[in-house]
């Protein structure tokens, strides 16, 4: 399974798919939508490439009023990374004065598979925009992310079939003294996933992120383990909502969720797409949802029955 959408928005802004040359469509204020720029290389009609559109869309709108953008597909996926993309973003540093909010990898399914989409250091964009608040990543393939400072970063989000581990301990190393909301799809192995529980040790100690109020740890074949890590991290004590979701998740790990410290603080906690027995369930809805916190367990999951093996598997991989 590996279905991901175009985002609806950014930075609370409705995403606007700038137009085709000579679409004849009015643009819309600058800063008031998130631009999404993407070309499609398998469409006869249209010779532009991404260096063209890029230069027609700053000299189109006014970039110093422009806060969010949405970058889809560059090329080819798997014979272009993003490198070029990052170097655009900061060549333009000087131009997007205004610009608080950057995704990279916006691809859906019929565009390309998740583990198709060829990344690469994505830090430079954090470095050229000392201001930037949101930071979002879709495709884990030769992603990079070394330890970066960066003072206003609120929001950063990882979506990856396979989250590698040199990308997790970079993030856990990095100083980012603002950040409310983290989220990293981990994925599995198979797709370049090799993060491993002593990785996000790091995070789970606490004290890294004074400001953290959300934390996602979700997609990972490791759910169990996460979880039993999460029972007694002590990052959990600053959160108002925590997500394990869309992963392997099990009676095992909902167990140590229940028996470790108590979460019932939590606003919200998100178990989505799960594999948990209808008991453990009832008990999970009860201890939380009974203390108040919103507790989704929906996406009920059965595994995949081989001979007498059982295979189980997470919302998003390929």
């Amino acid at each position: 399974m590996s279905h991901v959408e175009h985002l609806q928005e950014l930075h609370g802004l409705p995403a606007f798919d700038f137009p085709e040359p000579g679409a004849g469509r009015e643009l819309p204020e600058a800063g008031a939508v998130a631009w999404r720029l993407a070309v499609d290389p398998y469409r006869d009609s249209s010779e532009e490439g991404f260096g063209d559109l890029w230069k027609r869309f700053l000299d189109s709108v006014d970039p110093t009023g422009v806060r969010a953008i949405v970058v889809g597909q560059w090329g080819e996926p798997y014979d272009n990374d993003s490198s070029g993309i990052v170097q655009r973003l900061v060549d333009a540093r000087d131009r997007l004065t205004a610009l608080r909010a950057v995704f990279i990898g916006d691809l859906e399914m019929e565009e390309a598979e998740i583990s198709w989409i060829e990344q690469s250091d994505v830090t430079p964009v954090l470095e050229a925009y000392p201001l930037l608040e949101e930071f979002g990543i879709r495709g884990g393939t030769g992603l990079r992310f070394p330890a970066v400072r960066h003072k206003h970063l609120r929001t950063l989000c990882f979506e990856a079939g396979g989250l590698p581990g040199e990308v997790v301990r970079g993030v856990a190393a990095s100083e980012l003294p603002a950040l409310e909301y983290l989220e990293m799809w981990l994925g599995v192995e198979e797709y370049g996933g090799d993060t491993t529980v002593a990785d996000l040790a790091p995070l789970l100690a606490g004290g890294r992120f004074p400001a953290l109020r959300h934390l996602g740890l979700q997609d990972s074949e490791l759910q169990d383990e996460i979880a039993a890590a999460v029972a007694s991290a002590p990052v959990v004590a600053q959160l108002e909502s925590l997500s394990l979701s869309m992963g392997t998740l099990t009676d095992t790990g909902a167990e140590a969720l229940l028996q470790g410290q108590l979460l019932t603080h939590l606003k919200r906690l998100d178990l989505h797409h799960h594999f948990l027995s209808e008991a453990v369930a009832d008990r999970v809805r009860t201890a939380f949802g009974s203390a108040g916190t919103e507790v989704d367990l929906s996406e009920h999951q059965t595994p995949h029955r081989w001979r007498d093996e059982e295979w189980r598997y997470v919302a998003v991989s390929e």
